[in-house]
């Protein structure tokens, strides 16, 4: 299933993390000033992750990753790096498949 959890980072600034079942992170935000900008982003992503158009794959020093980016362009969420295409596949149907019906774990309470 997944679960967004939101924390803190030691700079006072909101972030989120999916991660799945089995305690895997899959992808990163962006740190947010507010928590309701975290939020957002959050819904952007729900709204957004089965858009192939949003889904970009990249490569750095021989790693794969992804980012998804919402309507206006800019990046809301980073897949980790993995080594291969299947692992990178893997994660993006994973996105796909649970960042709709993921809970949020607001650890900033």
């Amino acid at each position: 299933m997944g679960i967004f959890e939101i924390t803190l980072t030691k700079y006072g600034e909101y972030q989120f993390q999916l991660i799945a079942d089995n305690g895997q992170v899959i992808l990163n935000s962006e740190c947010y000033i507010t928590k309701e900008n975290c939020l957002n982003s959050i819904a952007s992503i729900r709204r957004n992750a089965k858009d192939n158009t949003k889904i970009k794959c990249r490569a750095i020093s021989g790693k794969l990753y992804f980012e998804l980016t919402g309507t206006n362009g800019q990046i809301i969420g980073s897949g980790l790096k993995y080594e291969s295409l299947a692992s990178l596949i893997n994660a993006i149907e994973f996105v796909r498949s649970f960042s709709e019906t993921a809970l949020i774990n607001d650890r900033t309470l």
